[in-house]
């Protein structure tokens, strides 16, 4: 089955690793990758809306040099593949702001995954995270999102991270894209319990054992940390085990959402080390 991963870029150097980390993730697999980049022109909503009206001379310029900068980018990749006969490349350029336009082509084409660097040109260089990847993160529901932090190991993860509290129902849909990274990858799922309280109460027991069905057919191993965060607890487990990837479901008024809000953001050191799996809850 061919896969449609959607990769945007604003053809800064962290999108042009993230576009690697992809390749690399899906390698000799049948894929067709979309190359998007969004564009509006200026930094400047109202200036957008005044100046870049589709039949302006600022919007053909803008337009002109995104088809442009992904003709490079595609050609690039071409020399790099070597032509792989498996990995098919279009490029898309459309006018919006970039989270409308994952989330439209997202729908259009019926794309699975989206994989994108975790800040761009314009992004604040003291954070590790840009406005742009968090939104993506929290608002692209309809198919999960990595992300892909400048300085992450470009190799494929060993051990995938998945912090859980075991007080939520977990769905096979929702996780099938961590299995399949797993199985893919040959990678370990480390399912790390973080809580103040050592033991399990039933409901837990439950949904711990509900995980292990969902992961028959992976390896994987239980690990369980105390602390009052679960922030600082995933840092510390990451750091300890040189592990690869983080993955968790963000689930609306669940204990990790908040890691999502960009307070939060600026203190999670994994971040930028990392490559994070964002699935999503298919109730919301």
């Amino acid at each position: 089955m061919k896969r449609k991963i959607l990769l945007p870029t604003d053809f800064s150097n962290n999108s042009w690793l993230a576009i690697n980390y992809a390749l690399q993730l899906y390698k000799n697999e049948t894929c067709d990758f979309y190359l998007l980049n969004a564009f509006l022109g200026t930094n400047s909503l109202i200036e957008n809306i005044m100046n870049l009206g589709t039949d302006s001379e600022f919007f053909e310029e803008a337009k002109t040099e995104s088809q442009d900068n992904l003709s490079k980018l595609l050609d690039k990749l071409i020399i790099k593949e070597h032509g792989d006969p498996k990995h098919t490349f279009k490029t898309i350029s459309v006018f919006n702001n970039p989270i409308d336009a994952i989330k439209d082509i997202v729908e259009q084409k019926d794309i699975e995954i989206v994989i994108m660097g975790t800040k761009g040109k314009s992004s604040d260089k003291s954070t590790v995270f840009g406005s742009v990847a968090v939104n993506a993160m929290e608002k692209v529901r309809n198919c999960p999102v990595i992300v892909v932090p400048e300085n992450a190991k470009q190799s494929l993860p060993k051990e995938i991270v998945f912090p859980t509290s075991y007080e939520t129902h977990y769905k096979r849909r929702e996780l099938s894209y961590l299995t399949d990274i797993s199985k893919k990858c040959d990678a370990t799922i480390a399912i790390l319990h973080v809580s103040e309280e050592n033991e399990l109460n039933e409901n837990q027991k439950e949904r711990k054992q509900l995980l292990q069905e969902i992961f028959e057919g992976v390896k994987y191993t239980f690990h369980s940390i105390s602390h009052d965060t679960v922030e600082s607890a995933v840092n510390i487990f990451v750091e300890s085990r040189d592990s690869d990837m983080v993955a968790f479901i963000n689930k609306k008024h669940n204990f990790f959402g908040s890691i999502l809000t960009k307070p939060m953001v600026k203190g999670i050191a994994f971040h930028s080390k990392v490559p994070i799996l964002v699935m999503h809850d298919l109730r919301n």
